[in-house]
């Protein structure tokens, strides 16, 4: 099984972590993730809506790729949790600003 790569958090930019939460989908996988405490797979993530699985397996890649989550292997399937406490010490603050805002 394929193991993902997780960006140290001092190799993310700004920019790269903004591009990451501006997607309306992939600002719901986070709000999910931060509103409970355990894991999401990407088909859970796809019951929940109207998004192919593939195209939500871009989304966990590009979530991946800016810090927001770190992926797992768990038998046959892949779950992400959310890099809170991390994210928040190389962005303080952001994540909680983001959040704060009123959904479409």
């Amino acid at each position: 099984m394929a193991l993902y790569p997780h960006p140290r958090l001092d190799d993310v930019s700004l920019e790269t972590a903004l591009h990451a939460l501006a997607d309306s989908c992939r600002l719901g996988i986070v709000r999910r993730l931060d509103s409970q405490t355990g894991e999401l797979s990407c088909q859970s993530a796809a019951q929940a809506g109207e998004v192919p699985k593939s195209t939500l397996s871009n989304h966990f890649k590009i979530l991946r790729g800016a810090g927001l989550i770190r992926t797992r292997a768990a038998g046959r399937e892949y779950l992400s949790s959310l890099r809170r406490e991390e994210f928040d010490a190389r962005f303080p603050g952001l994540l909680d600003t983001v959040l704060r805002q009123p959904r479409d």
